[in-house]
Parts: C-alpha cells; sequence; structure tokens
C-alpha cells in the first residue's frame, strides 16, 4: 500500500462551493431579463441567497488552496445582484413612483 487513505484538500466537498454559487448565480441573474423577471423573482430571492452564501463559503475555502477563487467570487456577485434586484424593486420603485 503506497497510497494514503486519507482525503486530499481536492477531495473535499469544499471543491464544489465555487461551481455551485456560479450555478445558482446564473438562475438568479436570468430574472434581470426585462421579461422574465416577474416570473422568475422566487428563483431569483432563493438562488440568489444561495449562491451568495456558497459564494462566500467558497471564497473562505479558495484561500485556504481548496477550490476556484473565480467561480466563488463570480458566483457570489451574481447571487447578490440577483437577490437585490427584486427587492430594490419592490421596497424602493414605489416610493418613488407615487
Amino acid at each position: 500500500m503506497s497510497r494514503s487513505a486519507a482525503s486530499q484538500g481536492a477531495d473535499s466537498p469544499a471543491v464544489l462551493l465555487g461551481p455551485t454559487a456560479l450555478g445558482l448565480g446564473l438562475a438568479a441573474a436570468a430574472g434581470l431579463c426585462p421579461w422574465l423577471t416577474f416570473g422568475l423573482i422566487p428563483v431569483m430571492l432563493i438562488c440568489g441567497a444561495l449562491a451568495f452564501t456558497l459564494g462566500l463559503g467558497g471564497i473562505h475555502y479558495a484561500f485556504r488552496g481548496i477550490g476556484r477563487m473565480w467561480m466563488a467570487a463570480t458566483g457570489a456577485v451574481l447571487g447578490g445582484i440577483g437577490f437585490a434586484c427584486p427587492l430594490v424593486l419592490f421596497l424602493f420603485v414605489p416610493f418613488y413612483v407615487a
């Protein structure tokens, strides 16, 4: 037995935080398309919050050498934008329209 049975950093589940955040961030950002915004508001809120959270976790582990930084950072940014858009749309716009 020349190989160790202990897991390596690349075998950690934390490796998938970045790609998962990126996928959820893309799903949340799809609602920014004007003709899809109102149909995807629940998706934008749920996927945006999850993408932001998982992206921050992915950034944390990427600093430790586990996972990809660019995927985690992009997922966190897209998730934050996707989560903030419905909030801005429904919380701040009605005050300025009246």
